[in-house]
């Protein structure tokens, strides 16, 4: 028996994109939250759904384990739960209804339940945890009057059966001093299988801070706001060589949403990476503005390998209606520091922001062209509750509100473009980078839909 049980709701092959990127890394937010449960002297166990076939694998633990709470503990860092995807949202559900077959209370935590409460209580779930969960999980577990516990949304049938109960927010922790995440839930070998056998090679994730200060539009943070929290450089560092000791990774995966954002840290953290023998080739994000000549080479002394960076156009007129903060030349700055330092560079790419026409295209064409990334990720404009982005196109927005998948690139309000040249864009941008011409017609459908979206303008 457990006290409490833990899932999540990232099930790789319900996604065509991440099933054919075969990437997958633990779910780090559940495992800290269980660590921290466990410090307080509370049992859990945790059923992964990352590589297990999900309803019948929970419905197993729900009776193996028997708990006292199960928890949908979503990861904080993995931007897919950021993206409150549609086949993430409808397994929770599933979820919530196998542990009210067995009567046992469940509760949700993650960006999805943040931004849809009532979904989440009408689907099941007797409580859904708003903002950092582990001070809140651990105060729900030990069974205190949830009336009494900040950062917790319920029905409380005393009130009415209909309704919804909102305690007040939960403060953000002073610090990010918590107990290293709970490995030993996970079966490791599982993910070095999976990766070995679609890489030839192991990464693992960790992360050094939590949250993001700048304030993009369309960027939506229900859970750590605009606030920004970094760990010592040399805890980071530690923790670096504890995973190079007892995993031996061959890549990791900084899961941060900015790293590196002070020069003076990254610099104590190359020294203290370096003092320790802690080097793991990684990579992580953060953005071009920040990829200073100094940053980039106390990156590169403590293992760097690769920079992803939310580039987004090649437009300064789209990056100042985003509230982005950079310019063009910062990316084009970016690109060469981290060349000349043998870095590779990512480029995440946004289509279909309001306002965006051709012209703005090709400048972000051009610009892709200029600056040869390594790699890019490609995505439409997605709207999010609680951005200001999202209040803009609100009133344009149909039934459908999320993606199913991360391959799904559907216009969700009324852009320029249909979702069909968009995922052509994609295409013929994704073959050219990697060097791969398999489709030599791919720009010609792509310049064939703009037109055809001229001609109906001018009509």
């Amino acid at each position: 028996m457990a006290d409490v049980l833990f899932t999540h709701s990232n099930h790789l092959f319900f996604d065509r994109k991440q099933m054919k990127k075969m990437q997958p890394y633990p779910p780090l937010q559940t495992l800290l939250a269980a660590a921290a449960l466990r410090e307080r002297g509370i049992s859990v166990a945790l059923f992964d759904s990352t590589l297990n076939p999900p309803e019948e694998g929970f419905a197993a633990a729900l009776d193996t384990h028997r708990p006292r709470l199960a928890m949908v503990c979503e990861d904080d860092f993995n931007y897919l739960s950021k993206m409150c995807l549609g086949r993430n949202r409808d397994l929770a559900f599933s979820m919530a209804a196998a542990a009210g077959a067995r009567a046992v209370p469940i509760a949700a935590h993650g960006s999805d339940a943040s931004d849809h409460v009532l979904e989440y209580l009408d689907a099941g779930f007797d409580s859904v945890l708003i903002g950092e969960v582990e001070t809140t999980l651990i105060e729900l577990a030990e069974g205190r009057p949830r009336a009494s516990i900040r950062g917790l949304a319920y029905r409380d049938a005393d009130r009415g059966e209909g309704s919804v109960q909102r305690t007040a927010p939960r403060e953000l922790r002073a610090d990010l001093a918590l107990p290293s995440p709970a490995w030993d839930l996970i079966d490791m070998q599982q993910y070095r299988q999976a990766w070995q056998a679609a890489h030839g090679y192991f990464s693992l994730n960790m992360v050094s801070s939590r949250g993001c200060p700048y304030r993009c539009n369309w960027c939506a943070k229900p859970i750590h706001g605009n606030s920004y929290r970094v760990r010592p450089a040399l805890s980071v560092a530690s923790e670096m060589l504890h995973l190079k000791a007892q995993f031996q990774p061959d890549q990791l995966w900084f899961a941060d949403d900015i790293f590196a954002l002070s020069p003076k840290w990254t610099l104590a953290f190359a020294n203290a990476v370096e003092s320790l023998d802690a080097q793991v080739p990684f990579k992580m994000q953060s953005r071009c503005d920040l990829m200073t000549r100094d940053t980039v080479g106390a990156l590169r002394r403590s293992g760097c390998a690769e920079v992803w960076m939310g580039a987004e156009s090649g437009s300064q007129r789209i990056l100042d209606a985003m509230d982005k903060g950079t310019t063009v030349r910062d990316i084009y700055r970016a690109r060469e520091n981290l060349r000349s330092h043998g870095i590779r560079a990512g480029f995440f790419l946004q289509f279909g922001y309001p306002g965006e026409r051709w012209n703005e295209i090709e400048e972000t064409i051009r610009m892709v062209r200029e600056t040869q990334p390594d790699d890019i990720g490609v995505s439409v404009s997605y709207p999010l509750p609680g951005t200001r982005f999202f209040a803009q196109v609100s009133e344009q927005l149909g039934r459908k509100s999320n993606w199913s998948d991360s391959a799904d690139l559907s216009m969700l309000f009324r852009g320029e473009y249909s979702s069909e040249f968009y995922r052509a864009l994609a295409d013929a941008l994704h073959a050219e980078v990697r060097g791969s011409f398999s489709d030599p017609d791919a720009w010609d459908r792509v310049r064939k839909l703009e037109r055809s979206r001229a001609a109906v303008l001018v009509s």
